[in-house]
């Protein structure tokens, strides 16, 4: 058996010792468990959040463009109101 061979064949023997471990078994039942948490948590993926957003950036944007142009209406009625000629 050469070299090569023999560190194969130790190889194959760790993995499947690791394979048939308790450890496994605990990794499979910690997988399960966070899975079944992070099912019932309303998550949503990085792409979604990223829509989101962006939408967000979008509304706000708007939102303050909104809010100078009735800034200048408020100005313009309170220049108007001022004068106005009073009776």
């Amino acid at each position: 058996m050469n070299r090569t061979q023999w560190m194969e064949d130790l190889q194959k023997n760790v993995s499947g010792l690791i394979a048939r471990s308790p450890a496994a078994d605990v990794e499979r039942n910690v997988r399960a468990m966070l899975t079944q948490g992070f099912a019932r948590l309303d998550l949503i993926t990085r792409e979604e959040f990223d829509v989101q957003t962006e939408l967000l950036a979008r509304a706000r944007t708007r939102i303050d463009q909104l809010s100078a142009q009735l800034q200048q209406l408020e100005a313009r009625v309170n220049a108007m109101s001022s004068e106005a000629p009073r009776e």
